[in-house]
């Protein structure tokens, strides 16, 4: 779970709340993330700190998931693939799932990995994609037949459609080779990564819904649509 923003958009409601404890009817951001992906059989978690670590960190202790979830600091950001370069180790040989914790989502974690594990040989990543009514402010993916990524375009200005990049992940051992070969410790997953894996990337569109808690309107309407999610 990358939990480690300052959430700049957000302000001034982050001047005293880190993003990824912004409440979302009434509970922090990450307690629904926790809930969504450790109570659907996922094993452990482990998030980064950075922006008021002390509040994150004070508050993953007092969860009931506290047991099940792994803190890795960081005194400078490494940016979103840095930091799962950084924690390689952490994952094994195993595929594992890579997560923004500043998106509000729910999902059928079982269908998501079982997805990825039906993946067709030479695709090395799983990612969730959803239909956005913003494409200029996401990454727009273009796919073939088969829901392989054909195309990918970061927050362009030209219409390209509007199935969007849902920054949740599942990336094979192929993908952290990759990240060895850049030989940097900071570096971005959207524009480092991500496009080089066109053409051996597929897609899972969402059962449920997500969007981007990045701004105050994004904000309002999360909570509109947990509320709807929840009747």
């Amino acid at each position: 779970m990358l939990a480690a923003g300052l959430g700049t958009r957000l302000r001034p409601i982050t001047d005293t709340v880190p993003k990824c404890m912004v409440p979302i009817m009434g509970r922090p951001l990450i307690d629904l993330w926790f809930d969504l992906l450790l109570g659907q059989g996922i094993e452990r978690v482990l998030i980064n700190t950075h922006y008021m670590a002390d509040l994150v960190e004070a508050h993953v202790k007092g969860s009931h998931w506290a047991g099940r979830i792994d803190i890795f600091h960081e005194e400078s950001l490494l940016g979103t693939g840095g930091t799962v370069l950084a924690n390689v180790d952490y994952f094994g040989d195993e595929s594992f799932i890579v997560a923004h914790a500043d998106n509000l989502t729910q999902f059928d974690v079982g269908t998501f990995t079982a997805r990825h594990d039906l993946r067709p040989s030479g695709v090395h990543i799983t990612m969730m994609t959803f239909v956005t009514d913003v494409p200029k402010s996401c990454g727009i993916v273009e796919l073939d037949k088969n829901g392989v990524v054909v195309g990918f375009y970061e927050k362009s200005e030209d219409f390209h459609g509007n199935l969007a990049n849902g920054a949740v992940y599942i990336f094979d051992e192929t993908v952290v080779d990759y990240m060895h070969m850049l030989k940097r410790p900071v570096f971005d997953l959207s524009t480092d990564v991500i496009p080089n894996f066109i053409g051996r990337m597929q897609t899972y569109p969402t059962d449920g819904f997500l969007i981007d808690v990045g701004t105050p309107s994004q904000l309002e309407k999360a909570q509109e649509l947990m509320q709807e999610w929840q009747r």
